[in-house]
């Protein structure tokens, strides 16, 4: 998939392995739970291990119930025999042992599929074996194993079992084989009595790995529908809208996240602002970035102080856009952003402290020089310091870009200050 924000693990297999005893499972038994629904299927009778590897079986049985797994391990590889439903049952039985021992899944997977291949095996036997043989594959990791032999206990019971097609997808997704995945999945989904996420969320990945956005928007908003407390697919659901270049559904799913709490990564409200500027609504952009460089959790750089002061610009609201600069300037001793301070102060009225940044930019040795000290010239004008306005404007004067814009305010200022009593 594409690696989301949310890599998928495998699914791994729990199922537990039963240690049988020595007579192999009764008819009367398999009529409560039959192992086997096939059309025509009729139980079996019961099988009797031979005398000889009985007793082997019975004591390696008595070892294990005393909790003596080594000793049983070792009755049970000291079997010989050559009747094959012997051989099947005495492995079977070693492979159940060290499937449950730790570090004896690989040894486990040999003796039980030994056991599982002659099909001699009483139907309850040979399906539990043909089942964990799966599971065991599947744990390994063994993709393709754990796909074949998942088939065949399909085949072998006629049973459908949700469990069983969501290992098969989950298989399919670890193989790789991403097109494979859906069928077992949709399978797993109508057969669970109550809805499970993982089969969604198999469904989903194999889209997104496929860059089938659309539809895995379909599942996920499937799924969410389900399992409405599911964090993380609120905000993968999201993040395929933007794919999509959905950005107004992509920002109602994000105002959704954020309003149930979901949203607790820096890079998440970031996301959340960037929509709402996206979507054309600078002020929500504008107060979410500033919420959480309050609280702390957007780190206060260059960067995510200047995007706060583009939002409040955006806005329209000077006073703050010139706040989030000052900030900016500040965190990066940037001469550019004290000029952007100035020059909104200017437009905000505030002239005293526009000066107050200008001057700290033209300190600094700002490029542009022309216009800030043009800007100068007016915050001194507004605030009735003329001379001090017509030094800048001289200044302004000296540089090509802004010449004509300074000779035009030369008689206006003279005029102002010669009104005023004030002689230039």
């Amino acid at each position: 998939m594409t690696k989301s924000n949310f890599p998928l693990k495998k699914l791994l297999v729990s199922g537990a392995f039963l240690v049988a005893g020595v007579v192999s499972t009764s008819a009367s038994a398999q009529l409560a739970d039959p192992p086997i629904v096939c059309p025509g299927y009729e139980p079996e009778p019961t099988k009797i291990v031979g005398e000889r590897v009985g007793k082997k079986i019975q004591k390696a049985f008595e070892f294990y119930s005393a909790d003596q797994a080594d000793e049983a391990l070792e009755v049970l590889r000291d079997i010989k025999t050559k009747d094959e439903f012997d051989r099947a049952y005495a492995d079977r039985f070693l492979g159940n042992i060290l499937a449950i021992k730790e570090g004896g899944a690989k040894e486990a997977l040999q003796f039980l599929t030994r056991a599982a291949e002659p099909n001699v095996l009483s139907a309850s036997e040979q399906a539990i074996t043909l089942r964990n043989v799966a599971d065991l594959n599947l744990q390994e990791q063994n993709f393709s194993a754990a796909i074949q032999w998942y088939q065949r206990w399909l085949d072998y019971t006629c049973k459908e079992d949700p469990v069983v097609y969501l290992r098969i997808s989950s298989a399919y997704f670890n193989d790789k084989k991403m097109a494979e995945v859906i069928a077992p999945a949709d399978k797993a989904i109508a057969l669970y009595d109550k809805p499970e996420k993982n089969a969604y969320i198999l469904k989903i990945s194999s889209y997104v790995e496929r860059k089938m956005f659309k539809e895995a928007i379909d599942v996920a908003e499937t799924l969410l529908k389900i399992f409405p407390e599911e964090q993380r697919w609120w905000k993968q659901l999201g993040y395929y809208y933007m794919q999509q270049e959905q950005y107004a559904k992509a920002l109602s799913t994000f105002e959704l996240a954020h309003g149930q709490g979901f949203l607790t990564k820096e890079n998440e409200v970031k996301v959340l602002a960037q929509l709402y500027a996206t979507n054309e609504i600078p002020h929500r952009a504008a107060v979410v970035q500033e919420k959480y460089l309050d609280s702390g959790l957007i780190k206060k750089t260059k960067e995510s102080l200047s995007a706060a002061a583009n939002s409040w610009h955006q806005a329209r609201n000077y006073k703050k856009a010139a706040k989030f600069y000052g900030e900016a300037a500040k965190v990066a001793n940037d001469s550019s952003l004290y000029r952007r301070q100035g020059g909104l102060l200017l437009i905000a009225e505030d002239f005293k402290g526009a000066v107050t940044a200008l001057e700290k930019a033209l300190s600094m040795g700002v490029s542009g020089e022309g216009q800030v000290q043009l800007d100068l010239m007016q915050a001194n004008f507004h605030q009735g310091k003329f001379k001090t306005a017509y030094k800048h404007m001289l200044e302004a004067k000296k540089d090509r870009g802004a010449a004509r814009t300074a000779r035009a305010w030369e008689s206006y200022i003279k005029e102002k200050a010669k009104n005023r009593g004030i002689n230039i």
